[in-house]
């Protein structure tokens, strides 16, 4: 499922610019622009500023986090950075018991 249209709370993927490959998570979008966080390098307090069209958005949404969002509720950084781990930090495969040398 290929979604299109950006909206708060939602996952993208960036993929131009410097940060192409990071995740993050939409902050609020105004026409055109979609501003995004991560928690870590692009917090709330600042955050980043994308066209639209270099992004690619995800199916999945931060429900919590979109909830409290549209509520003006308070939203820390560690909450985004939880909901990005295991995109922007996968975990390395674990290696067999024979392959150690």
């Amino acid at each position: 499922m290929k979604v299109k249209t950006p909206e708060t709370g939602g996952l993208c993927q960036s993929i131009q610019g410097r940060d192409k490959g990071r995740y993050y998570i939409i902050v609020s979008v105004s026409g055109e622009s979609v501003f995004v966080a991560d928690g870590n390098f692009k917090r709330l307090a600042s955050p980043k500023k994308k066209n639209a069209k270099h992004l690619r958005f995800l199916p999945e949404k931060a429900e919590n986090i979109a909830l409290k969002l549209s509520d003006g509720t308070l939203v820390f950084d560690t909450e985004i950075y939880s909901a990005l781990k295991n995109y922007n930090n996968p975990k390395p495969a674990a290696k067999a018991d024979g392959d150690e040398k």
